[in-house]
């Protein structure tokens, strides 16, 4: 039975997916990107959808150690998305906003992850 964290992560995942798949632009502008300055914009942003969604798929279909592995890979990749604001933010290819909003979320989404995998942890007999 999944978690609490592993629910909202789960559902957050799953949305922050979807809508970047599906309106690439609108999620662009939203993390204050220019999708208009950037016409390789969609195509980045479904890159990272599919793989948002992805990860959902694979907390919420495994059980046990395979979950574990899940968990960890996303928590990887949302360390690295919060590592990549940062990069961005200090070369100056994103703004202070892009960064904290881009960065903030993955840091957020890295904490769920973990929380997430501890309560996985905690029901293990």
């Amino acid at each position: 039975m999944p978690t609490e964290p592993a629910k909202l992560l789960s559902a957050v995942r799953v949305g922050v997916g979807v809508g970047a798949w599906l309106t690439p632009n609108l999620a662009g502008r939203i993390f204050g990107l220019d999708p208009a300055g950037n016409p390789q914009l969609p195509y980045m942003a479904r890159l990272f959808g599919v793989r948002d969604v992805a990860l959902a798929v694979g907390t919420t279909q495994t059980t046990g150690p395979s979950r574990r592995v899940w968990w960890q890979i996303g928590i990887a990749c949302d360390l690295a998305d919060a590592v990549a604001a940062y990069l961005g933010v200090r070369n100056g290819t994103l703004s202070k906003f892009s960064a904290v909003a881009a960065g903030g979320t993955a840091v957020a989404a890295a904490g769920l992850g973990v929380a997430a995998m501890q309560a996985d942890d905690a029901h293990v007999v």
